[in-house]
């Protein structure tokens, strides 16, 4: 599934596609006919993205709501827009572009009150500038869930899907076992500080890059990863490969359905501690 960064990086390329000016609507599948007969010809105010969901506002359409879930992507080229192929739910176009959303598990219109109760369910993003990383730590700090689930609650904290999850705590050495409850305040500090930053980075480049100079492919004589998600990590579907710090066998296990990867030696901190 698309983390965070993807979907704030489809909101900047949607704006400056479409942005400021009236916009060509269609849906060439069908199944979202009414709500591209209300967009079509509208101008695009605004885009904005919140953890793993996009809103652009349309005027006196309301917003544009999509989620990519699993499978969902929007592709874009220059135009004019060739004739759709496959199954695509969404076409915008202004004659210069086009974008085609093909696969998105949420596909919706919603107005002003719609969005705001969507966004009041939601913990808050590390890439929004006016996130509270106090409110996901007073929902961690109560909880006696593992720290490694509550990273992936979106009503927690939006935006961490599986990747930013396993290399967050391995880079904060915390086991992601340790009780929501047991984790100290300047550890979530220096999380949530971590998140901000290789968040933006992935905004920035498209990659999810986590590793530090010392552990790049270069500075270790190593082959670059080899990975459909790219980008250098540390543990993330690493399991059974030796963890570049310390050199044990990265583990790995299954979390509320999720593939959980972690070193065993690097990320000892919190799994015996105390309530």
């Amino acid at each position: 599934m698309p983390e965070g960064h993807t979907l704030h990086r489809l909101a900047a390329d949607v704006f400056a596609a479409f942005g400021g000016r009236p916009v060509r609507a269609s849906s060439p599948q069908g199944r979202f006919a009414d709500g591209a007969a209300r967009l079509d010809g509208r101008l695009l105010v605004q885009t904005e993205a919140h953890g793993k969901h996009f809103l652009g506002e349309f005027e006196g359409a309301g917003w544009l709501h999509i989620h990519l879930g699993l499978i969902g992507k929007m592709g874009f080229g220059d135009g004019p827009a060739p004739e759709p192929v496959g199954q695509v739910r969404l076409r915008l176009e202004n004659g210069l572009a086009y974008a085609d959303l093909r696969g998105a598990t949420i596909c919706e219109l919603m107005t002003d009150g719609e969005r705001d109760v969507l966004l009041g369910r939601l913990g808050p993003d590390p890439l929004r500038d006016d996130a509270d990383p106090e409110l996901a730590w007073k929902r961690i700090h109560k909880s006696q869930l593992p720290i490694g689930r509550l990273l992936m609650e979106q009503h927690v904290l939006s935006g961490v899907g599986n990747v930013y999850r396993a290399e967050t705590l391995f880079r904060a050495r915390l086991h992601p076992l340790t009780p929501g409850a047991l984790v100290k305040k300047r550890e979530w500090n220096g999380m949530w500080a971590d998140l901000v930053e290789l968040m933006k980075y992935g905004v920035e480049t498209g990659r999810i890059d986590t590793v530090s100079d010392d552990h790049t492919p270069e500075a270790m004589g190593r082959d670059p990863r080899k990975d459909d998600h790219g980008g250098e990590v540390y543990v993330y579907r690493r399991h059974g490969q030796r963890c570049y710090v310390c050199q044990s066998v990265v583990r790995t296990e299954i979390m509320a359905g999720r593939n959980l990867f972690w070193c065993p030696k690097c990320q000892r901190t919190g799994l015996t501690r105390k309530a």
